[in-house]
């Protein structure tokens, strides 16, 4: 989908990431292949895809993460002229790494210390407490972030925490991977609103990759790739996607949620491993059908029977169940 690039975007052309094999007689894996596009700022963009496509290889190509083993091909530019500086783009992992007897304040102003040393101490405050604004931490400033063996704060809140290290140095371009995982869906709701906000208010490009979103959070999204075996499937307006599928044959069910429906239909293991279990779970209950019509099974034996066959986890002795059962009804 194409659209004229504003004065602030970033795009990439033709990246394309392989990885060096040890061995001569194998050939380099391609991690992804081919992919042209660019994201604008004042938005946010979803990049989503089956596990093992290529969405954290493509974010690290674009924030220049790429690990030594890996090569990649293409250009990536902001502006559409030079390549991004290292201080204009910032990357949130999906490990959330924090000292857990500090405070969500005071990592924050270590953070700052560390990334803005030119600040005075009253403009340091100024840009903490913005920071805390705009991610919604201002009610758990002062608590403290917690690990194994102290409480603190929350899972969306702790996302949410690494997120707000990464924005106190104003970079131009913000990418996350995998942002809403381990969280539930009111938490992940939660993180992309706030990062829709940072790209709207602060007119950031915001790109990030996400697993298998509720409807909800995949609406705060302005722009979708799709990729799958390391190539783009879709790239455009989120909400055209569904279009887009139904106009290329795979129409989205009514009540089923668009994001699942994509990651069907461009997983190609998906069919298979369906078939497979469908298979399965058919001749298994065919086989306990016919072993339970053969047998005469009382009701004790029966629950044995079928607790074993399927794995269940069964009383030591059922029969303690009867006399349970037996005692109660000469008291009463």
């Amino acid at each position: 989908m194409a659209r004229s690039c504003r004065s602030r975007c970033l795009v990439w052309e033709d990246v394309t990431v392989t990885l060096a094999n040890g061995k001569k007689e194998k050939k380099n894996k391609c991690l992804v292949s081919g992919l042209t596009g660019l994201a604008e700022s004042h938005r946010i963009m979803a990049v989503m895809g089956p596990s093992g496509s290529g969405k954290s290889t493509f974010l690290d190509a674009l924030a220049g993460r790429l690990s030594p083993q890996a090569s990649m091909a293409g250009k990536v530019l902001l502006r559409g002229g030079s390549p991004p500086p290292a201080g204009e783009k910032s990357y949130v992992t999906q490990e959330d790494v924090f000292l857990g007897t500090l405070t969500v304040k005071e990592t924050l102003y270590f953070g700052a210390r560390l990334r803005l040393p030119e600040l005075t101490t009253a403009e340091l405050d100024e840009a903490i407490d913005e920071t805390l604004t705009k991610m919604g931490l201002e009610e758990c400033a002062d608590n403290t972030i917690g690990n194994w063996h102290l409480r603190g704060i929350s899972g969306g809140e702790r996302r949410r925490l690494s997120i707000a290290v990464e924005i106190l140095a104003q970079p131009q371009v913000l990418c996350l991977d995998e942002a809403t995982t381990g969280l539930d869906s009111a938490a992940a709701f939660f993180v992309v609103q706030a990062l829709r906000n940072v790209a709207r208010r602060d007119g950031k490009i915001v790109v990030c990759s996400i697993h298998q979103p509720t409807d909800d959070v995949f609406r705060l999204f302005d722009d979708l790739l799709l990729i799958s075996a390391g190539e783009a499937v879709y790239f455009g307006d989120s909400q055209g996607a569904v279009k887009f599928f139904a106009d290329s044959g795979f129409p989205c069910p009514t009540r089923r949620n668009p994001p699942d429906h994509f990651l069907r239909c461009i997983t190609p293991e998906f069919d298979q491993v369906f078939a497979a279990l469908k298979q399965t779970q058919r001749r298994n209950y065919v086989v306990s059908y016919l072993d339970i019509k053969q047998r005469p099974f009382s009701l004790p034996s029966l629950f044995l029977y079928l607790a074993r066959r399927h794995g269940y986890r069964i009383p030591t002795d059922i029969n303690c169940l009867k006399c349970n059962r037996n005692s109660q009804q000469q008291m009463g």
